[in-house]
């Protein structure tokens, strides 16, 4: 099974070489591996480049945008610019941070979900963060959710989610078009990947307002927004939290910002949220 991997990377000079020699030890080793330097000011490209000289199956390519660090579409600006010096031979795609440590079988576990269930669309494992000398799972969000930091996706799940949306949110919502196209998510809780910088802990502040922006271009409606809102700012012990959420949902909303799903694709996840939360209430 073919794995290509790419990892957009801004200022990981103290990360990356720790990412790419666990990639570069897999038990299942990646077709290709694509870093893409994204306006980096540090030594991140020496770094990676001292790597293609090794292993011919790594590039590196560089991309310029902000030098700010923000979630959504910087990230995903930087993948495709990965994306578009790769050829189609590939059975699996990632997209993975430039901070991550991966168990040494880990694409070979993958490997075998992926090939023993065809109807899994989209697979990875969980992130532990260390606290106290102690790595923990970093509890950011729901055991069914796969974190944005570690996405692989089935060839044909990623046609036909639309690959990538250049938005925030894309992490989110690739989930739920690939549950909508009638894909399966697995997350397989005995892949522990050391995450060496907790979500979120270098984002700029004018982030702030773009989870609620996120919200409203998924079609998620008021109400599903106020309660997510509500549950991250109980989460986070900030009433800050549901502020900013709600006034970067109005803010698209009067703006008139361009939905990222379709109408049928936003009823689904309306839906889909709804059943969710009144799981839970029962």
């Amino acid at each position: 099974m073919n794995f290509y991997i790419i990892i957009p990377a801004h200022n990981e000079e103290d990360s990356i070489a720790l990412t790419l020699e666990s990639l570069v030890s897999q038990s299942h080793l990646p077709k290709r591996i694509v870093v893409v330097n994204d306006n980096s000011t540090d030594n991140t490209e020496h770094i990676v480049q001292k790597f293609t000289e090794t292993y011919k199956f790594i590039s590196l390519v560089h991309t310029t945008s902000s030098n700010k660090h923000l979630p959504g579409a910087k990230i995903v600006n930087a993948f495709y610019k990965g994306f578009e010096t790769l050829d189609d031979q590939y059975d699996v795609i990632c997209k993975y941070d430039a901070d991550l440590i991966f168990p040494k079988n880990y694409l070979e576990q993958l490997a075998f979900h992926f090939n023993k269930n065809k109807n899994i669309g989209m697979a990875a494992g969980l992130c532990y963060i260390k606290k106290n000398e102690a790595w923990i799972l970093e509890n950011l969000t729901r055991k069914d959710h796969i974190r944005g930091a570690l996405k692989a996706y089935r060839k044909q799940c990623f046609l036909d989610i639309g690959l990538l949306k250049l938005s925030m949110g894309w992490d989110t919502v690739d989930e739920l078009l690939a549950k909508y196209y009638d894909w399966d998510i697995l997350i397989d809780d005995s892949l522990k990947v050391n995450h060496l910088k907790p979500t979120g802990i270098n984002y700029n502040t004018s982030s702030k307002y773009l989870q609620g922006e996120a919200l409203y271009k998924m079609r998620y409606g008021f109400m599903i927004t106020l309660i997510t809102a509500l549950k991250m700012a109980l989460k986070k012990r900030n009433l800050r939290v549901l502020i900013n959420y709600m006034k970067g949902y109005y803010k698209a909303k009067n703006s008139n910002t361009t939905f990222i799903v379709t109408m049928d694709e936003g009823k689904f996840i309306r839906n889909l949220r709804w059943n969710g939360i009144l799981t839970k209430l029962k």
